[in-house]
């Protein structure tokens, strides 16, 4: 195919491609470093078209690939190596204040205030911080889900008052 058909057709798509981008990547701006990056790679790779396929198949496929190996790439690139021995540190936030001994310090003060409150304030709190969703929760204690959240609410703040030297 001469260059600058080549070029019209791929100038014509534009539009198109970039309403594909978008609905790939949902941001604006991915989108338009999608197409760009599109642009390039058939503009590169114009020799191994073939006259007898369909361009915008050819071009939009290429456009794929692209966002999907850009995604891999930012997947693997935000996937975490724990490589402690006890995989312990894995489910922690990278912010948790373990490093520190004030940290620790701070985690068995915690403990210890939690402790000393009512069954009452202190399942549903400590079920809550455990990843249990409020419908849950009300319905292992028999509770309504406005009685929990107001448990919840309540521990949350006597823990605050208990622990205000701590922050």
């Amino acid at each position: 195919m001469k260059t600058n058909s080549f070029q019209q057709k791929i100038l014509g798509l534009q539009a198109n491609l970039l309403s594909f981008a978008y609905q790939l990547t949902t941001n604006k701006e991915e989108a338009q470093d999608l197409l760009q990056d599109t642009t390039l790679k058939a503009l590169d790779n114009e020799e191994k078209y073939v006259d007898n396929v369909n361009f915008k198949g050819w071009v939009f496929t290429i456009m794929r690939n692209l966002f999907i190996n850009n995604y891999r790439q930012n997947v693997k690139q935000a996937t975490v190596i724990d490589k402690s021995e006890d995989l312990f540190h894995l489910n922690l936030s990278q912010d948790s204040g373990l490093e520190t001994p004030e940290g620790s310090y701070s985690v068995k003060e915690i403990s210890s205030a939690l402790n000393q409150f009512s069954d009452e304030y202190r399942i549903p709190f400590n079920m809550y911080v455990a990843g249990y969703k409020y419908n849950e929760i009300a319905e292992k204690m028999n509770l309504p889900v406005g009685t929990v959240k107001s448990r919840i609410f309540f521990a949350r703040k006597k823990l605050r008052d208990q622990l205000k030297d701590f922050r």
